[in-house]
């Protein structure tokens, strides 16, 4: 279980306040670290950074204000608060506490309960700040997917349009239209790439809600109907009483899509063709099995068909099943594949659910 509690850095030569601090830092829930000169202090940061750090000013071998110049220069660190604490209390001390970067400062001796508010307030607004760094690098990074898409969108539209115009004008038999053919195929695929790149951003911009695991994979087995049907494939359903699971409901049918696509396709050339889909809880996961009938991917080959672009006779090259393992991932869960030759492939999903 991952431990959700803040952790407070207390940085001070005084044995005496630094036990003070850490047992009443711990009555109230944080986690603390301790360090008792500066150079101490730097090492612990970087090894692991804390929430907030409380800094003494007057120090062996590295006074506070040069730990906290240090560390308010470095992109790294800078976000972390700092309260100084310090014997002094004169204006001056305090002035050049706060143009080093200080985030606070409190003379000693101190009333422990004013400290404690304003750790709060400033891991509040730590947490504010950071929130707006993400949604900045979201927004940012969600323009540019936009501005690359169109901008490669619209030539390979004419190149796919003018190739098709110049096919169809030939002759049967012309030997340009084996050329042209290729044109018009390696533009449909640039357009199914494009399209999960654009899936990349649907990653970045996400909705949480309960979301009916039952319902996310009817809604997917819809949109390949048609498809199911023309290739003639038997769908098999077994759907266990199952709770609902957090997560942004189109996340999910991507991953679900991705993987029944490449189960149809890996069924292209099989006698035998049956789409099984089963749901289940283990423990406290959700678990999604897909399994197809077809060729079956070999062992050597299994871990590498989630790398970018890599391709096989049965799973070709493209982006989808990276973003599905990315989106798992990103939700803490895992994706694993059981696959036999000749007999088929079963990729399994696994999801935490909230709550169990």
């Amino acid at each position: 279980m991952n431990d959700q509690r803040k952790t407070v850095l207390i940085v001070d030569d005084n044995i005496d306040t630094v036990e003070l601090l850490r047992k009443r830092l711990k009555a109230e829930d944080y986690n603390t670290i301790e360090a008792y000169d500066g150079e101490e202090a730097l090492k612990k940061v970087y090894e692991s950074p804390p929430d907030i750090i409380i800094l003494d000013v007057m120090m062996p071998k590295m006074d506070g204000y040069e730990v906290c110049y240090r560390l308010k220069s470095d992109e790294r660190t800078k976000l972390i608060p700092i309260i100084m604490l310090t014997a002094k209390s004169d204006v001056e001390s305090k002035i050049k506490g706060f143009d080093i970067g200080a985030d606070d400062y409190m003379p000693k001796p101190f009333d422990y309960r004013e400290l404690s508010a304003r750790i709060r307030s400033l891991l509040a607004r730590k947490e504010t700040a950071e929130k707006v760094v993400e949604e900045e690098k979201t927004e940012s990074v969600r323009k540019l997917i936009d501005s690359l898409s169109h901008e490669i969108r619209n030539p390979i539209v004419s190149i796919a349009g003018f190739a098709k115009k110049v096919y169809n004008s030939l002759a049967p038999g012309d030997p340009n239209k084996p050329y042209l053919m290729t044109i018009i195929q390696e533009s449909e695929r640039l357009e199914r790439l494009l399209s999960d790149i654009l899936n990349l951003k649907m990653i970045a911009i996400g909705f949480l809600e309960n979301v009916d695991p039952k319902k996310a994979v009817e809604e997917v087995l819809e949109e390949f109907e048609k498809e199911i049907e023309d290739k003639s494939i038997e769908v098999e359903i077994s759907f266990k009483e199952i709770p609902s699971v957090y997560i942004d409901k189109e996340h999910l049918k991507i991953v679900l899509r991705n993987i029944i696509k490449n189960a149809i396709e890996a069924m292209e050339k099989s006698d035998r063709r049956i789409l099984k889909i089963s749901t289940e809880c283990t423990d406290k996961d959700l678990e999604i099995k897909i399994s197809d009938t077809g060729k079956g991917i070999p062992k050597e080959l299994i871990k590498k068909i989630f790398d970018p672009f890599f391709t096989t006779k049965v799973y070709g090259p493209g982006l989808g099943l990276t973003i599905s393992l990315t989106i798992v991932q990103y939700y803490r869960g895992f994706i694993s594949i059981e696959s036999e030759l000749g007999k088929g492939t079963t990729v399994i999903i696994r999801l935490p659910i909230k709550g169990r």
